[in-house]
């Protein structure tokens, strides 16, 4: 195995990783901001006001991408196996 070929594995990771946490991450990130702005405009300043929403999100981002997030770690899974198999 040269180096391209674990460069290219190394770089197929990373792109999964982007895949699978970009929707949850931008989500979170996106109600964050909107909780941020409504804590500032009416001075509530409370950890829990940000903490809910966010893992209710969370949770609702793994029950409807789940399937789609668990389809692409066994896609990439496969393609290492295949790589490991032409190594031997």
């Amino acid at each position: 195995m040269d180096v391209s070929a674990i460069m290219e594995v190394f770089q197929q990771a990373l792109l999964v990783a982007l895949k699978i946490a970009g929707p949850i991450l931008i989500l979170s990130m996106a109600v964050g901001l909107i909780i941020s702005v409504f804590q500032a405009a009416t001075q509530i300043h409370e950890q829990t006001l940000t903490f809910v929403p966010k893992l209710l999100l969370i949770a609702v981002v793994f029950l409807v991408l789940g399937s789609w997030m668990t389809e692409t770690l066994l896609e990439f899974f496969r393609y290492v196996f295949e790589v490991i198999a032409q190594v031997s």
